[in-house]
């Protein structure tokens, strides 16, 4: 598939000089470490763990086998599969011969899973035969006629499964191939490595592309601003599929020589148990992950005093909480950040910041990243203390959406700001407080709920006359989502039947809508347009 980005000479000179762009790929990160720590432990997860030099022997044992099934650079695979190493071991393989990665997020369902293969035009796909209950293998049969440039399905599941995941690990592709080949296939550190989906607003999912070295470079702060080094113990229980987890999670580690420790699927008793047989120093997740860890029972006779950094993402966090984990855990600081697909992490609270500043704030620019809040009707920054829309531009941001080159020239304005459809407010010190948002989105739990992508379901569905899907406060979450809808005449419609609906097209279950209220009619323009935020007005006193 060929790429077209707006990645040009002068932004290459301009990080490159900086020293943001340091010219490098994670393998070459890999490569350093297993030949100066092979034994060290690389990755845990629930079914088993690999050193670094275990690593790069099956990554690149994975790198000539994917050539040996016709996979070249530039093409792109897509991989379906929970928090393993397995996931670690196909993206470090596509990395060492230029080949695109695409993770998706494994509890996507047939609608989006369609979607993005067909638009990524994937050689490949790699999927767990049963993940969480769900059939895996049945769908991507389903799917497959519908994606002419596909290959190839591997399968990982055991050596009863058609195209085994373990049969193709398991073969010594070495002894067809010369490992030595592999140096003449390193990419430049300016192609394009990630193609990774982010909930759209317009109606389907856009294909977020990022270099080797804006996914390198986003990395790079951590040790100087968080103490990350080679003693760390990285966790990670955010899917590897979302940035958050492909950054913090899949590559952190490997970029300082740290083990990370993968979990597959959350559970708060679960993640204490871990840090007690790991000794974790660090994780990353959305807000509510850090409420469930709090509200584990016994917490304070457990031994968590390893865990020193817990760095929010995705939502605010509520200033009790962040008193609780000073009392339950007074070793471990909590950060808040906020960051996109598109730009990685821009802002994080700093070690040392006043609780002010952690719990009504989104955090400091993180090094490198610029940003600016320009006016509602034009492109003119406006004065500290005052609510604009956010903009940021920096060494982390995407090259571009798939396929959407005039999307993507239109999301950025002169100067190469890109306007994050969010409104916010920096105040005198440069810290950024989110206010509310330009763009029809909610966020639930640190996910991005694509408003229009689920009316537009909704809508496929003959009971129904209109709809419209907005937020409701929730504690816990943040917020929640409610569909609001009217019905044809003589129509009936349960919210059962709403999420059979959702279910047979094929929507991802975290999409879903969690209530639904029937109304004789939607608020409306003289024009037409429903008036949202009369609804959103209806339920900002209502928490479920």
């Amino acid at each position: 598939m060929a790429f077209e980005t707006i990645l040009n000479d002068e932004l290459i000179e301009k990080y490159t000089s900086g020293g943001y762009w340091v010219d490098r790929t994670i393998t070459d990160y890999l490569d350093d470490w297993a030949e100066r720590t092979p034994d060290k432990v690389a990755f845990i997860d629930s079914r088993r763990e690999v050193t670094y030099g275990q690593l790069r022997a099956e990554v690149d044992r994975c790198a000539l086998g994917l050539l040996e099934l016709g996979i070249q650079p530039g093409d792109v695979v897509s991989f379906q599969l929970p928090n393993w190493i397995d996931w670690v071991v196909l993206h470090y393989a596509c990395t060492r011969i230029g080949v695109v990665s695409n993770p998706l997020i494994p509890i996507y369902r047939a609608r989006e899973v369609g979607f993005m293969v067909g638009l990524a035009e994937s050689k490949l796909i790699v999927v767990p035969r049963e993940f969480r209950h769900f059939d895996h293998v049945a769908m991507i049969e389903e799917l497959r006629p519908e994606w002419p440039a596909l290959d190839h399905v591997l399968v990982v599941g055991g050596p009863e499964a058609p195209d085994s995941w373990e049969e193709f690990m398991a073969t010594p592709w070495e002894e067809r191939r010369d490992p030595a080949s592999l140096a003449a296939l390193r990419p430049d550190p300016n192609d394009v490595t990630l193609l990774i989906f982010t909930s759209g607003t317009t109606g389907e999912p856009k294909g977020v592309m990022h270099t080797h070295n804006t996914a390198v470079a986003a990395n790079n702060p951590l040790p100087e601003r968080l103490g990350i080094s080679s003693d760390s113990v990285i966790h990670m229980a955010s899917t590897l599929a979302h940035l958050t987890g492909f950054l913090y999670g899949a590559r952190l580690p490997v970029q300082n020589g740290a083990t990370g420790v993968l979990q597959d699927v959350w559970d708060p008793k679960v993640f204490i148990d871990l840090i007690e047989q790991h000794g974790i120093t660090y994780t990353s997740a959305a807000t509510p992950f850090l409420h469930d860890t709090l509200s584990v029972e016994g917490i304070r006779d457990r031994k968590v005093d390893t865990l020193v950094r817990f760095c929010c993402m995705g939502a605010p966090i509520p200033r009790n909480m962040v008193r609780l984990a000073k009392e339950i855990l007074p070793r471990m600081l909590v950060l808040g950040g906020w960051g996109q697909t598109e730009n990685a992490l821009v802002t994080l609270s700093r070690p040392g910041d006043p609780e002010d500043k952690i719990v009504e704030t989104d955090g400091y620019p993180w090094p490198g990243m610029e940003i600016r809040t320009a006016g509602l009707g034009d492109s003119e920054p406006v004065p500290a203390g005052t609510e604009g829309r956010l903009q940021v531009r920096g060494p982390f941001l995407f090259v571009g959406y798939a396929k959407r080159l005039e999307m993507t020239r239109a999301s950025f304005e002169e100067g190469g700001w890109f306007d994050t459809g969010d409104l916010a407010i920096i105040d005198e010190d440069g810290y950024v407080k989110l206010s509310g948002r330009t763009k029809d989105v909610i966020i639930r739990g640190g996910e991005n709920i694509p408003v229009v992508y689920v009316e537009n379901a909704l809508y496929e569905d003959p009971r129904i006359e209109g709809v419209a899907v907005v937020g409701m406060p929730d504690e816990r979450l943040q917020e929640r989502a409610v569909a609001c809808v009217t019905l044809k005449p003589g129509a009936t419609l349960s919210f059962q039947d709403m999420q059979d609906f959702l279910r047979e097209r094929g929507v991802a279950r975290q999409y879903w809508p969690e209530r639904l209220d029937i109304l004789d009619e939607l608020p409306r323009t003289p024009s037409g347009k429903i008036l949202k935020y009369q609804l959103r007005d209806r339920y900002a006193g209502v928490s479920e």
